[in-house]
């Protein structure tokens, strides 16, 4: 799914600024994902043609939504898309203060994603997690643990499911479920 965010808010969309414009677009954002879909499915939040978006109107719309679709387990994995450097800024500076992690990348005319990349900073241990989720491909906690186990000094894959846990949370893995396993993948095959 992608959507523009210059058709949330009022005016051209060049300039999103505001917290009260923000909580507007966190709104519409919810009512344009208010069904379920069955599997994972990235939401695109499309900054083309945003030249600013201000630090309140980005904490008020983006990272509450993804917030919100992420705490209540959804299929939908927002990622910003087509963001100006000013946009990517303000962003970083945001996850970085809350201590976060936002995905982002940019969308040729086809919808298909290219350059994807987080903003923000991870521990060392969840980047060291996402890292080997990238280059697994597939994986779950009992795999990691079996595999880096020893070299991580962890003692319990209960560590393993709590790393995979905080990265699907933050919407920068995907969480398969299959039965009471869950199986963890890239949200993007590149990159």
């Amino acid at each position: 799914m992608r959507i523009s965010m210059t058709l949330l808010t009022d005016g051209d969309g060049s300039v999103l600024a505001g917290a009260i414009a923000g909580r507007k677009a966190r709104a519409k954002l919810l009512e344009l994902t208010g069904s379920e879909p069955n599997q994972a499915e990235t939401v695109f939040l499309d900054f083309d043609k945003v030249q600013v978006a201000t630090a309140s109107y980005l904490r008020e719309s983006v990272l509450s939504f993804r917030d919100e679709v992420r705490q209540r387990h959804s299929n939908f994995y927002p990622v910003i898309a087509n963001a100006s450097e000013l946009v990517s800024e303000e962003l970083r500076v945001l996850v970085t203060a809350r201590g976060d992690a936002l995905m982002l990348c940019s969308l040729d005319d086809g919808g298909n994603p290219h350059q994807p990349h987080h903003i923000g900073e991870l521990d060392p241990k969840q980047q060291f997690t996402f890292d080997v989720v990238r280059q697994r491909g597939i994986t779950d906690a009992a795999e990691l643990m079996r595999e880096y186990g020893v070299s991580e000094k962890t003692t319990a894959q209960t560590a393993w499911n709590n790393r995979l846990a905080a990265l699907a949370n933050l919407g920068l893995v995907v969480e398969l479920s299959q039965g009471r396993t869950k199986r963890y993948r890239p949200l993007f095959a590149e990159g």
